[in-house]
This record gives structure tokens, C-alpha cells and sequence, in this order.
């Protein structure tokens, strides 16, 4: 059974990946070995550490969970030295998330990785935009195709730009990614979701809305990877309620090159091991010899 891929020139055993903000590389190492992995995808990072929002910030919803954790993270320069060196023992791709507030910061972060050995970079353009008023980046086509293309001049390995679902039009964000110069685009981001607790008559987390993930938004992802493999000549990384190897193969057939595993391992931190037994299981009863015949087949 061949798991084995090219993505961005880059070589992966398998199509496996983590979403970011769901891995914990020190927490999760305990219950597997990160080797089983085609990839990593840690958590987004900045050009300065960044708080995270205020408490209550994770609820479980029907069908998943809403969380409005924040980008916290300890800075580009702080996880560069105290954090990389952990990942690097482990025979897997590092694909680090970026993440920023205006175009100097995302400009900024992408320079502090020059020359760092990570294998791919994925950019966050579900930020919310300062010099804007907080428009989120990743709404408008123009701004993407501005930042896209000011992040690809400062870059030296491949970059992913992962989009956001709250659009209109998912295929008209990727095709802006794609002429700012994207080699790769990974989807879906949360969806924007609330839950109210009717009793203290108040929204349950402290910032009123989140991002909702988790088993119910997979047919929402499914149809944007589909479509957005149909608009644009990039690769993929699909996510979104990711929870068995029928899920990865669902996604696969929908177009997507890899698939990144997110809320599935916050519930069980062992779910990346067994859904790569779910996907090699899937494709010996079916008879799929090569993980590639049955990629965009739909």
C-alpha cells in the first residue's frame, strides 16, 4: 500500500497532518510517536508573543466545539529556540502557521524564518486586520492577493495559505491566493459559531463567538475543498471534522492532497494512530493500491 506523496517538492510518507492550534507536539508526544505523521502543523506563530483571549474560551457544542483561545504564542524568536529542537527529533515534515495583525507583522514573522529549518510555512489569513478596523485578511480577495504576494517576496520554502469558510465565495479567496503567489492552500478554518447558556442569559464564552469545528462542519469543508480543487492548479491540505480514515479518504476523493487531523485530537490524542489504520484498512478493502489513484476522482 503506497502512502507516500510529493507535496510542494516536498517529500511526505503519508497524507496525514495536524491542524494548527489543535497540536501540542510536547503534550501529544506522550501518546505517540510524532514519526507516524507525513507532517506537523504547529500552532500559529507570531513576530512577537501574543496573549490569548480571556476565559471562558472553549464549548462543546452539538457535533463539536466552539473555541476562541487566541493566537497565543510565545513569539517567532522564543519557539525558534525552545521549541524547534524538540520537534526536530522526529522523523516528520515541520510546517509552521503564521500568523499576524497588519502587513508588517506578517512580513516580519516570515523574515525571522529565512534560513530556519522548518520544511513549509502556512499563512493565516483569518487574522483579523488592525489597520482595517479587524476586517479579517482572508475575506477580501484583494487584500489576500496583497498579502499573499508581500509574505511569498520574504519566504524562502513552500507556502501554504489556509483559508478562511466565512466568505461568500470560498473559490474566489483561493483564486486570489493563487495569483499572489500561493504554492499551496490548506482548508477549511473554523466556522464562526455562539452558544448561549439561557440560564445566566449570556453568551458562554467571553468573547461572545468562536470557531466551530468538529464532526458537523465536515460537509462544509468537503464541498469547499471540492470546489476550490476545481478553481485553482494548487495543492491541498482539507481539514474540517476529520474523525476516522474514511473521513481522510472522503477528502482525498473531494481533491485534497493531505488532510490535517484537529478537534478528533483534542478529544482523543491517540485519534492521528488510529485513523492511519482506518485509511490503510479503507484502501486494502477497496482495493487502492496507491493513495494517489483516488485523489480528485469526484
Amino acid at each position: 500500500m503506497k502512502m507516500n506523496l510529493d507535496f510542494c517538492g516536498i517529500p511526505m510518507k503519508n497524507p496525514l497532518t495536524t491542524a494548527s492550534g489543535t497540536f501540542n507536539p510536547r503534550a501529544h508526544a506522550d501518546f505517540y510517536d510524532l514519526s507516524i505523521l507525513g507532517a506537523v502543523t504547529v500552532k500559529g506563530v507570531a513576530s512577537t508573543p501574543w496573549d490569548g483571549n480571556p476565559t471562558p474560551r472553549i464549548a462543546e457544542v452539538y457535533g463539536g466545539m466552539l473555541n476562541s483561545v487566541g493566537l497565543q504564542n510565545p513569539g517567532a524568536k522564543a519557539w525558534i529556540r525552545e521549541e524547534l529542537p524538540f520537534l526536530q527529533q522526529y522523523d516528520t515534515k515541520i510546517i509552521v502557521n503564521l500568523c499576524g495583525h497588519t502587513m508588517d507583522e506578517y512580513t516580519e514573522v516570515a523574515q525571522m524564518f529565512r534560513g530556519v529549518p522548518v520544511d513549509l510555512l502556512e499563512l493565516n489569513i483569518s487574522c483579523p486586520n488592525v489597520s482595517a478596523g479587524g476586517v479579517t485578511f482572508g475575506t477580501d480577495p484583494k487584500m489576500v492577493e496583497k498579502v499573499v504576494s508581500a509574505v511569498k517576496k520574504e519566504v524562502d520554502k513552500p507556502l501554504i495559505v489556509k483559508l478562511t469558510p466565512n466568505v461568500t465565495d470560498i473559490t474566489e479567496i483561493a483564486r486570489a491566493a493563487e495569483a499572489g503567489g500561493a504554492d499551496a492552500l490548506s482548508l477549511i478554518n473554523t466556522l464562526l459559531g455562539m452558544k448561549i447558556d439561557i440560564y445566566r442569559r449570556k453568551p458562554v464564552l467571553a468573547r461572545s463567538v468562536g470557531g466551530f469545528s468538529g464532526p458537523a462542519v465536515k460537509p462544509v469543508a468537503v464541498r469547499m475543498v471540492y470546489q476550490v480543487s476545481k478553481a485553482v492548479d494548487l495543492p491541498i491540505i482539507g481539514m474540517g471534522g476529520v474523525m476516522t480514515g474514511e473521513d481522510v479518504a472522503e477528502f482525498i476523493m473531494a481533491g485534497a492532497s493531505m488532510v490535517a487531523i484537529g478537534t478528533a485530537a483534542l478529544v482523543d490524542p491517540q485519534a492521528p494512530v488510529r485513523i492511519l489504520q482506518e485509511l490503510e484498512e479503507f484502501c486494502d478493502k477497496t482495493g487502492v493500491k496507491d493513495i494517489q489513484e483516488i485523489r480528485g476522482i469526484i
